[in-house]
């Protein structure tokens, strides 16, 4: 027998993302539960300038989509922007960067777990919280560990049927608007009629200690379109990314236009906004204007306002659980990524048959399951409070984004070369980022959500405490 001191070449993450995945995922990003059930909030602070919010906010979010994927097709890797502010920011950057978009996703899809008991429940109110959070833990956790073309598939056919929602809720609405069945209510008018465009102004007092407007709805809007730095993390596992990201970010602006904006324009239409509350979105007030739609079906009398009720809960719920999907890949990799840049323990970045990162999965899996017992323990403020956590680390993401992007493209002017898939109106487009995302923090200050504000120094210093320990640590075994 032959003996060699060859090594069995390593396993990468596999290229197993087709266009269409990777078309669909950037798609999926934009829509979730922000658009179908977050907008009550907003249009009751903002009344239909609400729209506007939205258009100013995916252009944000464009730029920074754009800032990401100028960076993710020049060096397709695992870890993304962690591994950007690695090396064009410095160590900490990258530590910093990778463990708090750990963190923020392991607190999103607690908080999307929470969401999807509570959308069971609407069914079935006798199963517990906990119990739905657990199934749909280990189902979602079971996919992600076959392979990135499960995750892939199963990602594919859930933005489906956001997409095919939204399509579909247009296209009815717009029937309404020009048939007249919608009821008298229903009319173009609406967007101007009842106060103005901008019936409670850019941001003043509402009278109880408050304020409302245009720019205190800002606050909420943004973070609808948190997920949209999904297609970062899939560039390492992207068939042809040099292809397939530019073309998933590019058409991410006008589908924003379409899905977002002109929803809204069509909903807001339908029924006045004064109707909307703070539990409610212009959805479920156009679909409570149907009340006397109704049909027979197999001798039983059908109720077009049950349907209706029965299908948005079907895809608030396909919308969470899309989001989770997505949270327990991009965990994965992310810890990946961190665990090849040795700031995880290095065992993470080991890799199954599948190609896929199985122990970052379990790992990051196991810190989820305390969504489980919290949801046991405080089942009826358990969503509120994984969600005022997530607020902080979000801002800080998008933030480092950008200036990680600036420093990407000083190190590329130095070097004289040209980048494959340019931003937009670069240095402009991150200045603007930078100047809107620090002046949603200061409107977070004066319009009642001050502790994720708070939270975020203390966050970022516990980090560089990690960091320092764990870097002191490396030093004295060396």
């Amino acid at each position: 027998m032959k003996h060699t001191n060859e090594q069995p070449p390593a396993r990468k993450l596999e290229r197993g993302l087709q266009n269409r995945h990777i078309q669909l995922i950037a798609l999926g990003g934009a829509i979730g539960t922000g658009l179908f059930l977050g907008i009550g909030p907003a249009a009751v602070l903002a009344g239909p300038s609400v729209i506007l919010g939205y258009a100013v906010a995916g252009l944000i979010a464009f730029f920074i989509m754009r800032q990401l994927g100028e960076m993710v097709v020049e060096e397709p890797v695992s870890g993304s922007f962690s591994h950007f502010a690695y090396k064009y920011w410095g160590t900490f950057a990258g530590f910093a960067s990778g463990w708090n978009y750990w963190v923020l996703y392991i607190l999103v899809s607690m908080s999307e777990l929470t969401a999807i008991g509570i959308y069971v429940q609407f069914w079935w109110p006798e199963i517990p919280l906990w119990a739905s959070s657990l199934f749909f833990f280990l189902t979602i956790n079971a996919l992600n560990l076959s392979s990135v073309k499960v995750y892939g598939e199963a990602e594919f056919w859930f933005s489906i049927v956001k997409v095919v929602a939204i399509i579909a809720m247009i296209i009815f609405g717009g029937y309404l608007l020009i048939s007249g069945n919608g009821g008298t209510q229903a009319s173009i008018s609406n967007l101007w009629n009842d106060g103005g465009f901008f019936p409670k102004g850019l941001l003043e007092s509402n009278g109880a200690g408050g304020y409302q407007g245009l720019l205190a709805a800002l606050a909420l809007i943004m973070f609808s379109f948190g997920g949209l730095e999904l297609i970062g993390i899939t560039a390492a596992e992207a068939d042809k990314p040099e292809k397939t990201i530019p073309r998933a970010t590019n058409q991410v602006i006008y589908r924003i236009l379409i899905f977002y904006v002109g929803a809204l324009i069509i909903l807001f239409a339908l029924s006045p906004w004064k109707g909307i509350t703070t539990e409610s979105s212009p959805f479920v007030t156009v679909f409570e204007s149907l009340k006397g739609f109704e049909f027979t079906l197999f001798g039983k009398t059908v109720y077009f306002t049950s349907l209706i009720a029965n299908a948005l809960n079907l895809i608030v719920l396909t919308a969470a659980l899309s989001v989770y999907n997505s949270c327990v890949y991009s965990n994965s990799r992310m810890l990946y990524g961190l665990a090849e840049q040795g700031n995880a323990p290095a065992f993470l970045s080991r890799l199954n048959k599948n190609h896929v990162p199985v122990l970052a999965t379990i790992v990051s899996g196991l810190f989820v399951a305390v969504c489980i017992i919290i949801n046991k323990l405080m089942p009826e403020n358990a969503l509120h409070a994984l969600m005022s956590l997530v607020v902080s680390a979000l801002i800080i993401n998008w933030l480092m984004i950008s200036v990680v992007h600036m420093k990407f493209r000083k190190h590329y002017k130095n070097g004289l070369a040209n980048t494959k898939f340019p931003s937009f109106l670069y240095p402009l487009s991150n200045y603007i980022c930078l100047i809107f995302l620090t002046g949603i923090l200061i409107l977070m200050l004066f319009t009642g959500m001050k502790l994720p504000v708070i939270l975020i120094p203390i966050w970022l210093v516990f980090l560089f405490i990690c960091f320092y320990v764990i870097k002191k640590s490396k030093n004295e075994t060396r």
